[in-house]
């Protein structure tokens, strides 16, 4: 659908592709394994999606810090012009298409689609506001989509099979197979490519070797990396991998990057550390981002120690709801999301700490 926007009467504009490999999310490490692995698929990929949407060139972006992925990248990209398959006439096709891979500088906000077109143009990755959207004034001013690495080399092999072929993947709404994560307190960490709406307990248990200690020593799962909202063992015993189950138990699938905790994580320092990423990354453009999460860091490295008034647990909500949904992107959202995960589950823990603390201060 989103790529469909581009399919619109030229106006004397070139169009572009720009390919997402900025992947910053902590946890997620699924678009690092095709760019490193198997980049002519996604050389391919971009070949199709390029002539599918009437686009000139293609831009990959990708993080600072994946030095060999982008050294990989830029090989195949050389050995593809080198056998004719992108460049003038394409494949023989008639059809010129050129890509070229940009270096980010290792900023979490370049994941956000208009600061990532900002950093290719050369300025701060700072996000633009919308409208306009990228498809009607994106790079250098010209229609562009912006879409992520896994989307783009996945459309090769659905090409290949049909589109049927990947429907019949998944419930209705979920449908194809999706990279899946999963790190943390597991025995075998891996990226592993499965169906839409597995089991999470089957996924980990049959991929991942199971959680350390056992399924029974599970305390809890951020679901889709550190943006999104955790879930705590009593739900992680049911709970299907796809959109509309992760919504269902008020979490999200994000990135499909399973960070599994079990019952030796101090969950209140894990959450902590979340935000004091978020904190460092915000851009700083809109106030409730660049002055609110400061402020939740500061509320959740007392919250650690213990040293807070258990009325200021309802204060840490109420101020993730002035963040979320209040700023131009949506990092402001990932980091109100793991606080929200962590109240509403976890809230019995943050109590206990208090008491313990107010107890050793009056020994």
């Amino acid at each position: 659908m989103k790529w469909s926007f581009m399919n619109k009467p030229s106006d004397g504009r070139p169009k572009y592709l720009v390919i997402n490999g900025d992947e910053g999310e902590p946890g997620t490490c699924k678009d690092r394994e095709i760019l490193r692995h198997d980049p002519h698929k996604l050389v391919e990929g971009c070949l199709i999606a390029g002539r599918a949407m009437g686009a000139c060139a293609a831009y990959i972006y990708i993080r600072g810090e994946f030095y060999n992925e982008a050294s990989n990248m830029q090989v195949a990209i050389a050995e593809a012009y080198q056998a004719g398959l992108i460049g003038k006439n394409a494949c023989g096709s008639g059809y010129d298409f050129d890509i070229f891979v940009q270096r980010g500088a290792g900023a979490y906000i370049c994941g956000e689609e208009t600061a990532l077109i900002e950093s290719i143009e050369g300025k701060q990755g700072k996000p633009r506001l919308k409208p306009p959207f990228p498809a009607d004034v994106g790079l250098f001013g010209c229609p562009t989509t912006v879409t992520n690495v896994e989307t783009v080399a996945v459309a090769p092999t659905i090409c290949r099979r049909g589109g049927s072929w990947f429907a019949s993947f998944g419930r209705p709404r979920n449908h194809g197979t999706k990279l899946f994560n999963i790190s943390g307190h597991v025995n075998n960490p891996c990226t592993v490519e499965e169906e839409m709406s597995i089991p999470m307990k089957e996924l980990i248990e049959r991929h991942a070797g199971g959680v350390i200690g056992g399924w029974d020593n599970l305390l809890g799962v951020i679901p889709g990396g550190s943006s999104t909202p955790i879930i705590p063992k009593s739900v992680c015993d049911e709970v299907l991998l796809d959109f509309d189950d992760l919504v269902r138990v008020q979490s999200s699938f994000g990135t499909a990057a399973l960070i599994v905790m079990n019952k030796q994580t101090d969950i209140i320092k894990a959450i902590q550390r979340l935000i004091s990423f978020y904190k460092h990354e915000s851009c700083g453009q809109c106030t409730p981002c660049r002055e609110g999460i400061s402020w939740m860091y500061k509320i959740m490295s007392r919250f650690v120690e213990g040293n807070a008034e258990e009325h200021e647990i309802d204060m840490l909500w109420e101020l993730t709801k002035q963040i979320e949904l209040h700023t131009i992107c949506a990092l402001a959202d990932g980091a109100a999301w793991p606080v929200q995960g962590l109240i509403r589950h976890f809230r019995p823990v943050i109590e206990e700490r208090m008491q313990k603390f107010k107890q050793s201060a009056v020994n």
